[in-house]
């Protein structure tokens, strides 16, 4: 069982068995769906990503091309602009591990000789067709995460008819396919993609039924942090969903999270300390 949670790559290794891991986000964007426009500038954003690992963020997942719902997607060259001088800084102000929130094998590559020791790809490795060779070539660990679609279409009108057996059956053909391109089991994490083509009660489902994704045997990462089926939930706008990120969160780690992405490190550092203390607890 250990095994099955271990993460390894070309200079890292994570035993998750031994506790639930925070990813901070840093979105280097105008137009992400939570803080779009904050850390756009260098200097922000690295004084932001430290801000994140002194509250207690396990890994930094720094992004440049927005992909809420309707986001058009964001050229080569600008991602390169916005991303590869922030790794490159943050890398030597941290202790922590940096990764790479992108589709764009090029961005990939770029990055990881920048500094960042992760990838992160919302696309499965299906956007574009080199990144498996990206990932197999440098040895790092890699995020696989399930959407329907692209950012631009993804939540218009989504379904299933199963809707975990699904999409654990999608991942478990992409952890298939990345091994048969070279990419070692002990590299890759799953993510079943909450709010990537899903509807309310999709998001609801997966976190309800996230021990099933455990058949797979590899980390599970999820990212619920502030996402609009909280909104639809709690009536709540963005900025007013950190209780339901909370409930999301410790729910989460209850049901098998290895990791979990999140806006607000310092708070929901603390809901998986506790989590993780009441699920480990042993009668003395």
């Amino acid at each position: 069982m250990r095994d099955e949670l271990v993460i390894e790559g070309d200079g890292f290794y994570w035993d998750c068995s031994k506790r639930t891991r925070v990813m901070g986000v840093l979105n280097v964007t105008p137009d992400s769906f939570y803080d779009g426009g904050r850390y756009t500038g260098t200097d922000t954003a690295v004084r932001h990503g430290r801000r994140l690992a002194d509250e207690g963020a396990d890994i930094i997942d720094v992004g440049g091309e927005s992909t809420r719902p309707g986001a058009e997607p964001v050229d080569t060259d600008e991602e390169l602009r916005r991303v590869i001088p922030v790794i490159e800084r943050l890398k030597d102000r941290i202790a922590q591990p940096v990764s790479i929130d992108t589709r764009k094998a090029e961005v990939a590559r770029r990055a990881i000789r920048a500094g960042a020791r992760m990838v992160n790809d919302v696309s499965g490795m299906t956007a574009d067709p080199e990144m498996v060779e990206v990932v197999s070539s440098t040895g790092v660990p890699a995020v696989i995460m399930h959407t329907a679609g692209v950012p631009a279409d993804m939540q218009r009108n989504p379904g299933y008819e199963d809707t975990v057996g699904e999409i654990v059956a999608w991942l478990g053909a992409r952890i298939e396919y990345a091994g048969a391109h070279g990419v070692r089991r002990s590299q890759v994490v799953i993510d079943p993609g909450i709010g990537f083509g899903k509807r309310l009660s999709d998001n609801l489902l997966l976190i309800r039924s996230l021990a099933s994704f455990r058949k797979l045997k590899r980390p599970i990462l999820i990212g619920p942090s502030r996402k609009s089926f909280i909104g639809r939930v709690l009536d709540a706008e963005k900025n007013d969903r950190l209780e339901g990120t909370a409930a999301a969160v410790a729910l989460s780690v209850a049901n098998g999270a290895s990791i979990v992405r999140v806006h607000d490190v310092r708070e929901m550092g603390r809901v998986v300390r506790m989590t993780d203390a009441i699920c480990k607890a042993r009668q003395e």
